[in-house]
């Protein structure tokens, strides 16, 4: 008996450090440009580094303001994320989000924020946005 507690302790403390990514692929597209809205929140480097992948999927890239709307371009997409202090500064947190005509059309997030035993979120930051924007964008650019 105490053999069984002991197990799901231990099990319900890997559960509490996971780290959970989840990526609804946007459909196949005929747009080449993406405007992407500027998060000033998010710590500079993370809208560089996205741009960066976008183009290397074959996408053209435009910076909105802020205060854009996903209206104000036929595909937008918006984007947040957040670092945290363990050790080391990480990425605990991104969320990107895409749409068409002002409808949601795909989202990947990436949320490390429970997986405070859990080494795997030392992450290199702009490879997991490579990463998000590959399974976000599973096919080729264009119609």
């Amino acid at each position: 008996m105490i053999r069984v507690a002991v197990l799901l302790v231990i099990q319900l403390v890997l559960v509490a450090c996971a780290i959970h990514q989840r990526v609804d692929p946007v459909p196949r597209m005929a747009a080449r440009e993406i405007c992407i809205v500027n998060n000033p929140d998010v710590r500079e480097g993370f809208l560089e580094a996205y741009q960066r992948a976008l183009v290397a999927k074959g996408f053209e890239t435009k910076v909105l303001d802020k205060l854009a709307t996903p209206r104000d371009c036929p595909v937008t997409s918006t984007y947040t994320a957040n670092w945290r202090w363990d050790l080391a500064l990480y990425m605990a947190f991104a969320d990107i989000r895409v749409y068409a005509d002002g409808k949601k059309v795909g989202q990947a997030v990436y949320d490390s924020l429970s997986g405070s035993g859990n080494l795997g979120k030392f992450i290199n930051a702009e490879n997991k946005i490579k990463e998000l924007v590959d399974q976000l964008f599973p096919a080729p650019v264009g119609g």
